[in-house]
């Protein structure tokens, strides 16, 4: 029994050695310190910071600052930077890149410019030292970016164009870190320039030419491995972080910019984006900035009065350097201030890059240890400044963005959709619910609802408990989503009526049905014309055609044609359109009429739908060669079509589906009938009666009519 108790006071010795142990407390310092700093309203990112200061090795000497926390920290901050290339809006970053280019000008400068003058005539620095440690005033890593991400504003402009400036500053800092190196040993020269250059123009070509293609071939071929293919990215990233390294570079950048080439190829509605994020949320950033906290040594105030003085110089001129450089990008871009809070908060903390010019600069003997250890107090200082600006800034923004989608959501009910997918075969189905899960508005409650409808025979009983069987996998691979899959089996003599009368059932606003089975758009679906579903299902209809993964999408093409913008379910229809091109992060070209331009560009001003619309003008609907030139096999086609007694119905556009499917049998193709606006009347209550011959006979009528023009023409 003693030895046994020896033996366990030997496992709590200081500072901690056992690996299994080290982990533990490590875990419990991320589940708890988080939980109770909410409690008095401090953002959990500083109680992980100061969490390491009290376990590091300038603390309690719990946590040792080995290879191991090297590794984790090394990890997490590369999580970090991977995880803002790859959420950020690609159409939103093109669209601004002029700001991020200002921005990053300016949160260059503006810190550098203050800096300088401060190291060298205040605090009496030489030249290579006083410039260096200015550059590190331009530095600043996204340490509160998870407050950005958690509260969903990581797509806000403001957000965008900080991410942006954040990669343009690090870089040519890191730059000038190399520069002064070579400079301090004598190797600044044209050799040095050609390097530098060479090998970034490869490591770019590699990460934007290379690694895409690979990785568009990789989720190809293996689409059903879902576990490999986060073992693939992350490969992907530290393999980037690597190259960056061999370039000349920090390994940050790397990271950042395998996020950029692998945002158009991961969904951010996706099952693999959920896994990056939470692995990353749960373990590797929070391992980070504990890492970052045990850096600090509380024993530097204590040492002297030069070091306090170093210390608070450098954190003054830090912070009011970033203050600036957001101010005067509010004055020029016209922010609010709580949009310049935020790029403040983002902007301002200074953790690895800063500790990465620093460290270098120490060991190279161009700093001395004051430096060194007021840098060390500044990281903690602009850390904890950077989490409060950021977290309250962030939550105005997510409660204004908030407001204004609860009033889109009482126009069209969004914040309450309801998705069902009628099932004819379950091999088409994982297509479907990707397609759904991508469009589905991620603050609706409701479940995506999986239906089939049984036969009333013998047999139901087996095919019932066949199809719970088979939907089994689809109801994890929502899941896996965060979206909760519900199933419904239905005993029905017709289908189309059952699936009509289930979307009234559970109140769907959109039904997704896969393309018929047969060649020909009117051959039978579930045993049904596919004019059945269309005319009894008065629901926003999907029919989906998916030849291919969605990453191969380069451009969603829109056909709208005339007055079908003015359905009562077009608004919904455009929110959803613009939804799928930011998940796949390409751009829309919308094939239309002048007037249905200009009312397109309005619906989407008043919805504020945040994205890259391209129009091309179409005279002649009915000739097909003009709508069908430019499109690609690498295009999206999504044809905006009405039901007939609708107000913008039109008998041309019938048979241009059919043609579409002809001439485009490679893309993927949806077919679109918004909700149905024709005007309920008092016929309604009697099925068997039919309008069809009498629409058929004016349909002959118009047929003949535009022939006799044609000839008329002619002659």
């Amino acid at each position: 029994m003693i030895e046994f108790f020896q033996h366990f006071l030997q496992e709590f010795e200081l500072p901690l050695s056992n690996p299994v142990l080290i982990f533990s407390l490590i875990l419990f310092i991320i589940l708890l310190s988080p939980i109770l700093l909410k409690k008095i309203n401090i953002p959990g990112i500083i109680g992980l910071i100061i969490s390491g200061v009290i376990i590091g090795p300038h603390g309690l000497n719990i946590l040792a600052k080995n290879s191991a926390v090297d590794l984790f920290s090394t990890i997490g901050l590369l999580y970090i930077m991977f995880i803002a290339g790859l959420e950020l809006d690609m159409n939103e970053f093109k669209a601004n890149k002029n700001k991020s280019l200002l921005f990053g000008f300016f949160t260059f400068i503006f810190p550098l410019t203050i800096g300088f003058p401060v190291c060298f005539y205040l605090l009496q620095y030489d030249f290579n030292a006083s410039f260096l440690t200015a550059s590190m005033f331009a530095t600043h890593t996204l340490v509160a970016y998870p407050i950005v991400s958690k509260l969903g504003i990581a797509k806000n402009q403001a957000v965008a164009i900080t991410v942006g400036g954040t990669i343009l500053t690090d870089t040519a800092v890191l730059i000038i870190l190399a520069i002064i190196m070579g400079s301090s040993q004598g190797n600044l020269n044209q050799a040095f320039w050609i390097k530098l250059g060479v090998s970034l123009a490869i490591f770019s070509a590699i990460m934007f030419l290379v690694i895409p293609r690979i990785a568009k071939w990789f989720f190809k071929k293996l689409e059903s491995e879902k576990h490999a293919h986060y073992i693939f990215v992350l490969s992907v990233v530290f393999f980037a972080a690597f190259l960056a390294e061999v370039a000349g570079v920090e390994p940050i950048i790397g990271a950042f910019v395998a996020g950029l080439a692998l945002n158009p190829l991961i969904p951010h509605s996706s099952a693999l984006m959920n896994r990056i994020e939470f692995i990353g949320n749960s373990l590797f950033i929070p391992f980070f900035l504990i890492s970052v906290g045990m850096l600090v040594d509380i024993s530097v105030i204590l040492s002297g009065p030069t070091a306090l003085i170093v210390a608070g110089t450098l954190s003054v001129v830090a912070i009011f350097g970033k203050w600036i450089a957001a101010f005067f990008t509010q004055v020029v871009f016209k922010y609010t201030k709580t949009e310049r809070q935020l790029i403040f908060g983002l902007s301002s903390a200074h953790a690895a890059a800063t500790l990465a010019v620093i460290l270098v600069g120490f060991k190279a003997k161009i700093l001395d240890e004051n430096i060194l250890n007021g840098t060390i107090i500044l990281i903690l200082i602009t850390c904890i400044v950077a989490s409060f600006a950021t977290e309250k800034a962030a939550k105005k923004i997510a409660i204004c963005e908030e407001e204004v989608s609860h009033e889109d959501a009482n126009k069209d009910q969004i914040l309450e959709e309801h998705i069902l997918i009628p099932l004819a075969k379950t091999s088409a189905t994982a297509g479907l619910l990707d397609f759904a899960l991508l469009i589905k508005d991620k603050k609706s409650t409701n479940p995506v609802t999986l239906l089939t409808i049984v036969p009333n025979n013998d047999q139901a009983e087996i095919n019932i408990l066949k199809y719970k069987k088979a939907v089994d996998k689809f109801v994890i691979q929502g899941s896996a989503s965060e979206v909760k899959i519900n199933t419904i089996a239905r005993i029905d003599h017709n289908p189309a009526s059952g699936i009509a009368r289930t979307s009234k059932e559970i109140m769907a606003d959109i039904v997704i049905i896969g393309w018929p089975r047969k060649t020909g758009f009117l051959d039978k679906i579930f045993g049904e014309n596919v004019d059945s579903i269309i005319n009894n299902v008065d629901k926003s209809l999907f029919i989906c055609r998916f030849q291919k993964s969605f990453i191969e999408e380069k451009r969603l093409v829109f056909i709208c044609p005339p007055f079908s913008e003015r359905g009562v379910g077009f608004h919904l229809l455009l929110q959803k359109i613009c939804r799928l091109s930011q998940e796949l992060s390409i751009p829309i070209v919308i094939y239309a009429e002048y007037k249905t331009h200009q009312t397109i560009s309005q619906i989407a001003t008043n919805l504020r739908l945040n994205a890259k619309l391209a129009f091309k003008s179409i005279l002649d609907w009915e000739d097909f060669e003009a709508i069908s030139d430019e499109i690609t096999p690498t295009d999206l086609i999504v044809f905006n079509l009405s039901r007939k007694g609708s107000v913008s119905y039109q008998s041309i556009f019938d048979k241009l589906p059919q043609k579409f499917e002809k001439s485009f049998d490679d893309n993927n193709l949806i077919l679109v009938y918004p909700q149905d606006d024709r005007k309920a009347t008092s016929m309604d209550a009697y099925e068997d009666f039919t309008a069809t011959p009498l629409t058929k006979g004016l349909e002959a009528i118009e047929q003949i009519g535009r022939g006799l023009g044609s000839i008329l023409k002619k002659s």
